[in-house]
């Protein structure tokens, strides 16, 4: 029980109450796909958003200073914080993520789903993932489970990672004199926030049980 009250005032002290709170109202089940928090400007498809607008493919939802959305799509859901900017969409092999700009943390359901940024493109299935994106530079965290990902610059370097806990985040730029592909501490994300992501869609992280990292 304490450690209950534990988390559920670290989510509300980090602005994710009503998110979890609707999720503990649902159980289990799946939310109605939509947005479900909302903090300062949050715009979709470049029109003011609103408590329980749907995210549809092709919708561009995106974040201006000192903001935040937090939104289910599909078995999927997403968090960006401020100055943040994401695209759903298909192409011929399935779902895709573009992320041009912004901090975004997102837990996905089974299938595959590729994520478009500026430095690499990945291809995850079923896993939790935290990326900072920049035009020169992504951060990337591979929370859990597998991700396959080829750098822009240079395709010929891809490579897939499986991780359980955080294991290996790194970042992945253009300039080619480096090693394009560099360790990375684990910033800007919390063990708590996953937990509140997966709640949402019903399911519970492959790490609930262990002790809770925070960055």
């Amino acid at each position: 029980m304490q450690h209950r009250r534990q988390l559920l005032q670290a989510l509300a002290a980090g602005g994710l109450w009503s998110a979890l709170s609707t999720a503990q109202a649902m159980g289990t089940r799946p939310l109605t796909p939509g947005l479900r928090s909302m903090k300062g400007t949050v715009r979709i498809n470049g029109e003011l958003g609103r408590a329980g607008q749907l995210v549809l493919v092709g919708d561009k939802v995106s974040t201006g200073p000192a903001s935040e959305a937090v939104f289910v799509a599909g078995h999927n859901a997403f968090l960006l914080r401020d100055d943040s900017s994401v695209q759903l969409g298909y192409d011929d092999a399935g779902p895709v993520m573009q992320v041009p700009q912004g901090k975004v943390l997102a837990v996905f359901g089974p299938g595959r789903m590729r994520i478009d940024t500026p430095t690499v493109d990945a291809v995850i299935r079923g896993t939790g993932l935290y990326l900072e994106a920049r035009a020169t530079q992504v951060y990337f965290c591979l929370c859990y489970g597998t991700v396959d990902l080829a750098p822009v610059a240079d395709p010929s370097q891809a490579r897939s990672i499986t991780t359980t806990h955080h294991d290996s985040p790194f970042t992945i730029g253009l300039d080619r004199s480096a090693p394009l592909i560099q360790a990375a501490p684990v910033i800007g994300h919390r063990d708590l926030e996953l937990t509140m992501l997966e709640a949402l869609v019903g399911r519970v992280p492959p790490f609930h049980g262990q002790p809770s990292m925070g960055y």
